[in-house]
């Protein structure tokens, strides 16, 4: 993926420029040239105190630029309401950034994800080193057994990682991701799958939670409101400098326009302000649009997948009553 073309017509848009900010336009912003489809989408807000404190979350991508700008106003918020998390970045991110060749631009993209760990909160970064833009000619379940390990070892009950199931998803590496984290997460609790792991005292531990991310359009059950994040999640974005969104490209762009004789009023400032103001406006705009739809500032969309329980459970505890 070329991660700027992330950035939709925004140079186009420079040009004849206002005061006003950008429009919040899914299908300009967003990259995908679709909108999602929604149903009964539930509508997941910030919540007081740490009502998440003692739980686990981790948040899996393929390379270094997708859980920034796809879900990390949810690691954020979650992380706020006191969840502890872990990154796992499962191929070499040796394929896009600037460098002098593979082994340079992995290691920057290396630094770069460890520093996004450190801004989003979470405990630890870890890197599985699978060939970039070649995961789908390894095998599926070497990835998931080592993720199961990983699962168990740090005792995960919530998974954010790309749509398994999102729809015109190109890039292999992320269906490929996607798919090892979903049955991963399915088999993590039996213990029948990988016992051997218990004799290093890592043992079954059931995922409860898994919320789904998609470039193209999924069925969208849940909007997370990340309007208290977003500045957050900008300076998260500023950290892949190598790959990312971003970059320098504000003050490239205010730069650019100044030797026309133009100015663009959002990026006044000095070359940090401008870079900001870019990413969030710019490389972020999916994230205002989709929160404009539902009467939000900024939202981020998944499809959730809950805890799960049978009708019977649920008769029970509707009904038992004591001896």
């Amino acid at each position: 993926m070329q991660r700027r073309q992330f950035l939709g017509s925004a140079a186009a848009f420079a040009q004849g420029a206002q005061t006003r900010l950008p429009p919040a336009d899914e299908k300009v912003n967003s990259g995908a040239g679709e909108v999602s489809y929604q149903v009964q989408a539930t509508i997941e807000r910030k919540r007081a105190g740490k009502p998440n404190k003692g739980k686990m979350l981790a948040a899996i991508q393929p390379h270094c630029d997708d859980v920034p700008i796809f879900a990390a106003g949810t690691v954020l918020k979650l992380i706020d309401e006191g969840y502890e998390g872990i990154l796992i970045t499962v191929s070499d991110d040796a394929m896009a950034g600037d460098g002098v060749g593979h082994g340079e631009v992995g290691a920057k993209n290396e630094t770069d994800t460890r520093e996004v760990a450190r801004r989003l909160g979470l405990k630890e970064a870890i890197f599985l080193n699978y060939p970039n833009h070649n995961l789908d000619a390894w095998p599926i379940v070497e990835m998931r057994a080592r993720l199961v390990f990983l699962f168990r070892y740090f005792k995960v009950d919530t998974v954010v990682v790309y749509d398994p199931s999102g729809l015109y998803e190109r890039n292999p590496d992320h269906y490929v991701t996607a798919r090892a984290v979903e049955w991963a997460a399915g088999i993590c609790a039996m213990k029948w799958d990988y016992p051997e792991f218990g004799l290093a005292g890592v043992k079954p531990h059931a995922v409860n939670e898994r919320y789904y991310f998609s470039r193209g359009p999924q069925l969208v059950n849940r909007v997370v409101d990340i309007s208290d994040y977003i500045d957050q999640k900008v300076w998260v974005n500023l950290a892949n400098v190598t790959q990312g969104p971003s970059g320098n490209t504000g003050d490239e762009l205010r730069k650019r326009l100044a030797a026309q004789g133009k100015r663009l009023p959002l990026l006044d400032g000095d070359a940090e302000t401008a870079n900001r103001q870019y990413t969030k406006y710019f490389a972020l705009g999916r994230d205002r649009a989709r929160g404009a739809a539902h009467n939000l500032a900024w939202a981020e969309y998944f499809h959730y997948i809950g805890p799960e329980g049978s009708e019977w459970d649920k008769y029970v505890a509707e009904n038992a009553v004591p001896l």
